[in-house]
């Protein structure tokens, strides 16, 4: 019968264990891993200082929702409101760029290193140096010294919470281990 049907092949089809075992997807290099955030985040940073995120565009977003909230919101007072979201911006986009740095810096590697971390905020406090820089040279922008140090203020942060978060951790599992030998 096989040679009255020459197209058909004798061979079964492959299963579909075997297939996957010979098509693996194309791995990610642990660099890139790491460090995309890091660059998702810098840009994010970067586009939040141009003009369209200026004080006088923003403005139009917060404005209603502030007067709806408070229909009897004054204009300084609505200022002053406006004025600490937006440095309360400045402080937690830094405050996650360290995070994210640090998790950069760090890369496959798991717990906390003092070098890591200063890498980390030695990056975010030079970024947030040129995000200045590049302000001056936006017209509806203003480049401030004081905004940089609220920046790094930010990553500093982020810093302590993270060596705390990391030392608590730390702490809980050599307590569970001490438990764990005086059981046994």
């Amino acid at each position: 019968m096989a040679e009255l049907q020459p197209w058909r092949n004798p061979r079964p089809a492959p299963q579909l264990q075997e297939i996957q075992a010979r098509v693996q997807p194309p791995r990610m290099p642990e660099w890139v891993r790491a460090w995309w955030p890091v660059a998702i985040w810098a840009c994010f940073i970067f586009t939040m200082s141009t003009d369209s995120f200026s004080a006088e565009h923003t403005r139009w977003f917060f404005e209603p929702i502030l007067r709806w909230l408070d229909p009897s919101l004054t204009t300084p007072q609505f200022e002053f409101i406006h004025h600490i979201i937006r440095k309360c911006a400045h402080f937690t986009e830094y405050f996650i760029f360290f995070l994210l740095l640090y998790r950069g810096v760090r890369g496959d590697r798991k717990g906390w290193r003092w070098t890591w971390g200063i890498a980390a905020l030695f990056c975010a406090a030079g970024y947030s140096a040129l995000d200045e820089i590049h302000q001056a040279f936006v017209s509806s922008r203003t480049a401030s010294p004081y905004d940089s140090l609220l920046d790094s203020i930010g990553a500093f942060v982020a810093f302590i919470a993270l060596w705390i978060w990391f030392r608590r951790r730390a702490e809980g599992q050599a307590k569970v281990s001490a438990i764990d030998t005086t059981a046994s």
